[in-house]
């Protein structure tokens, strides 16, 4: 059987006239089963269809979601460990914002990219995510905390352009009109800076908001902390990420993980700020969250000086409010307990 939330809607509608039905149904469902809420658990009984065409859907398509396995909470975050139907383990948050309630999802189990201030990147890559077991987060979150999503982080354990079509899939289901209809500008995929896939990313029909972790303000201390520099520096990361904002007309988000000591300074600030120049990229501040790594946390005066020194030369930045330290589900602290155990 296919995993019904694993498809978009135009290859939902493909999908519909290969098996010899109307791909007007395909609307239907789709809308149906995302944004008018029918009750999934019925199948497409729910639809009026004629039995034949029911009972044919209904051996077509799953309605499988990752099993909870376990559930942590506070006030303002909480975190779901997942288990997938090989037995392999993720983990995704839910951030309750101003704005709404945002979610972080994952995209594979473990990571490649091995950045050393990051416990994803302790894990070596088993397998990427399915675009249904990736929505099927965001749609396990829903039903758990019965909540609506209202922003979507493509930030959590994997690296999503390296598993790229399948995360693309995944973000057209989450932002789609007729889906969960999470506004696009409120969907952000993060990349490490696969530079051919921010060129492939900004030709989508309809890309979603991009951020990039860059986490450093020269090519000397990035290739330290993040192999993959060595491979797309930055003056081509940065090249891409202009070709998007042309493209898109969308900022770019440059995330920039506060390390004590390490990238911290003013004068990294200063830096920071001339590489940026007057591109229309702005940098999001994240203090760094313990890990086991050696890496220690910039102090919450250092981080206020380091966005002081940024807004002084042109330089929009913020500071991202801490989620889920507490949970061990914020920013760089995603691992999954078990499958660690199992390295």
């Amino acid at each position: 059987m296919l995993n019904f939330y694993g498809f978009t809607l135009p290859k939902l509608r493909k999908h519909f006239e290969e098996i010899g039905e109307n791909p007007a149904k395909a609307d239907i469902v789709f809308g149906g089963f995302y944004k008018d809420g029918k009750p999934w658990e019925h199948g497409f009984g729910e639809f009026g269809f004629a039995e034949r065409v029911a009972e044919k859907l209904e051996r077509e398509f799953s309605f499988e979601l990752p099993e909870v396995v376990e559930k942590t909470e506070d006030e303002s975050a909480a975190k779901l460990l997942l288990r997938l139907s090989d037995g392999e383990c993720i983990e995704t948050v839910l951030m309750r914002q101003r704005f709404g309630n945002c979610i972080c999802v994952s995209t594979q189990v473990g990571c490649n990219m091995a950045c050393k201030f990051c416990q994803s990147g302790l894990m070596k890559k088993r397998r990427d995510l399915t675009p249904a077991e990736i929505v099927g987060q965001a749609l396990r979150i829903s039903r758990e905390f019965s909540c609506r999503i209202d922003g979507v982080s493509v930030m959590g354990i994997g690296e999503p352009f390296d598993n790229f079509e399948n995360t693309a899939d995944a973000v057209s289901i989450l932002s789609e009109d007729k889906g969960l209809a999470v506004g696009r500008r409120h969907v952000t995929v993060s990349t490490c800076g696969i530079v051919p896939k921010i060129y492939e990313y900004a030709e989508l029909p309809q890309p979603c908001s991009l951020a990039i972790s860059l986490h450093a303000p020269d090519d000397a201390l990035r290739s330290e902390l993040m192999p993959i520099n060595k491979r797309y520096p930055i003056a081509e990361i940065f090249k891409a990420a202009e070709y998007y904002t042309k493209k898109t007309r969308h900022r770019v988000a440059l995330e920039y993980i506060m390390l004590s000591g390490v990238n911290d300074t003013d004068e990294c600030a200063k830096t920071l700020a001339e590489l940026i120049g007057g591109r229309d990229f702005y940098v999001n501040l994240i203090p760094y969250n313990a890990t086991d790594s050696e890496f220690r946390k910039s102090d919450n005066e250092r981080l206020s000086r380091f966005c002081a020194v940024l807004k002084e030369h042109g330089v929009t930045a913020t500071k991202r409010r801490e989620f889920g330290a507490s949970l061990k589900g914020a920013c760089g602290q995603l691992r999954a307990d078990n499958l660690a155990k199992r390295e």
